[in-house]
C-alpha cells in the first residue's frame, strides 16, 4: 500500500498522504508518505492527526441516533418541538422540519451563513441557537423534503437539536457518547498541530502552505457537527470499523435497525445521513462514501459492506488533492478486493 500511496503522491505533487484498509475486525493497513509542509523536509509519520472536515457529518449521525436510541430525539422530532419558545418566528413552511430531514440534506436549509457575524454572539452553544432562529425564519430554498441541497447549516441546526436534548453541548457529546466509547483517543475539533511548529501534517491550499497553523486555523467553532473534526487515522478507522460491524449485524454501538436507518437515503437520490450511497458493480452492493475539506486538508472513505472492506485516504492539500485521492482510494481497493 506504501508504494501506491508513493507513486501517487509523485503523479498528484501533494504534500503527504496517509491511507488505511479496515474490515469489521479492525484495522488491516496503515501507511502514510510526504512531508508535513511543503520547502521542508519534516516527514509525516504514521501517528499523526488528519483533519477529516465534511466526515464529520457521519459522527454527527451518529451521535444522533445514540440519542434517538436512549429516547432523547426521535427521527421525527420537529425542530419547531425541540425549540417551542423560537417555534412561532419559523417560516410556515420549515415548522415542520424535522432531524432525518436535516440529516438526510432534504430541509432546504442553505448550504452556509455569515459565520463571520454569527461569532460575535456569545458562547458556541448560543451561536447554534441564533443559526436555527435566523435560519428558519427565512424562506425555504424549496420545499422541505423535496430535493438533496446539502447544506453545512443544516447540521449546525442538528448540533443544537443534540445540545437541548442532552443537556450538553455538541463536542462533549460527542467525546463522551461516540470518542470514548470507541477508544478515539486522539479525536478533538479545530485545526491540527502547534502554531508555528511543524508537529503536525500543515495544511496547504492551492499548492501553497497555509500561512498559519494551529487550532484555530479551521472553520469557526459553530461549524462542529458539520467538519471539525480531526484524528489520526486509526482512530478514524476505529468509527468506520464501527460502521461496518453495525451494517453487518455485529455487536456495535448501536443495533443493527439504526446503521440501517443512517445507512439508507430515506428521501430517494443518493444521500443518506451523512453517507453518500451509490452501487457500483466493483463494490458488490452499496457502497458508503463521503469526503471532507477545510480547503486545507482533504480525508475520503469509501466502505463497501459486501465485500466487509473500507478504505480512507487523508491529505493535507485541500480540494485540489482530490483527484488524488480517489486515485489512491481506487488502487488501494483493488489491491485489498476480496469479492
Amino acid at each position: 500500500m506504501e508504494d501506491i500511496l508513493w507513486k501517487v503522491h509523485e503523479r498528484h505533487v501533494v504534500p503527504a498522504m496517509a491511507a488505511a484498509v479496515v474490515s469489521s475486525q479492525g484495522l488491516e493497513k496503515v501507511a502514510a508518505v510526504g512531508i508535513r509542509k511543503w520547502g521542508t523536509d519534516v516527514g509525516v509519520t504514521v501517528d499523526d492527526l488528519w483533519h477529516l472536515g465534511s466526515n464529520t457529518k457521519a459522527i454527527t449521525s451518529t451521535l444522533a441516533a445514540i440519542l434517538v436510541d436512549q429516547g432523547s430525539l426521535d427521527w421525527n422530532s420537529m425542530v419547531s418541538e425541540v425549540f417551542p419558545e423560537l417555534a412561532s418566528a419559523f417560516h410556515r413552511d420549515f415548522r415542520e422540519v424535522s432531524l432525518v430531514q436535516l440529516l438526510s440534506q432534504v430541509a432546504a436549509v442553505p448550504e452556509n451563513m455569515d459565520y463571520d457575524a454569527l461569532g460575535q454572539y456569545g458562547s458556541v452553544r448560543d451561536q447554534r441557537m441564533r443559526a436555527v432562529r435566523s435560519a428558519l425564519c427565512q424562506k425555504p430554498c424549496s420545499i422541505p423534503g423535496t430535493e438533496c441541497q446539502y447544506s453545512n447549516l443544516g447540521y449546525i441546526i442538528v448540533g443544537a437539536m443534540i445540545e437541548r436534548c442532552s443537556g450538553m453541548d455538541w463536542e462533549s457529546a460527542v467525546v463522551r457518547h461516540v470518542f470514548l466509547p470507541l477508544g478515539m483517543s486522539s479525536a478533538a475539533f479545530g485545526g491540527l498541530g502547534t502554531p508555528g511548529q511543524i508537529d503536525q501534517p500543515w495544511g496547504h491550499k492551492n499548492g501553497y502552505p497555509a500561512k498559519e497553523n494551529g487550532p484555530d486555523v479551521d472553520n469557526p467553532p459553530v461549524l462542529g457537527p458539520a467538519g471539525r473534526v480531526h484524528c489520526t487515522i486509526q482512530d478514524w478507522a476505529k468509527f468506520i470499523q464501527d460502521q461496518l460491524r453495525g451494517t453487518r449485524g455485529d455487536p456495535a454501538l448501536l443495533q443493527a435497525h439504526a446503521y440501517q436507518m443512517l445507512h439508507t437515503p430515506h428521501f430517494g437520490g443518493h444521500y443518506a445521513l451523512g453517507w453518500l450511497v451509490t452501487k457500483p458493480d466493483w463494490a458488490g452492493g452499496r457502497l458508503l462514501a463521503h469526503m471532507g475539506s477545510n480547503t486545507l486538508y482533504l480525508a475520503l472513505v469509501w466502505i463497501a459492506p459486501k465485500l466487509d472492506l473500507a478504505v480512507m485516504v487523508c491529505t493535507n492539500e485541500g480540494l485540489d488533492s482530490l483527484k488524488a485521492a480517489e486515485e489512491a482510494a481506487g488502487q488501494i481497493f483493488r489491491a485489498a478486493d476480496r469479492s
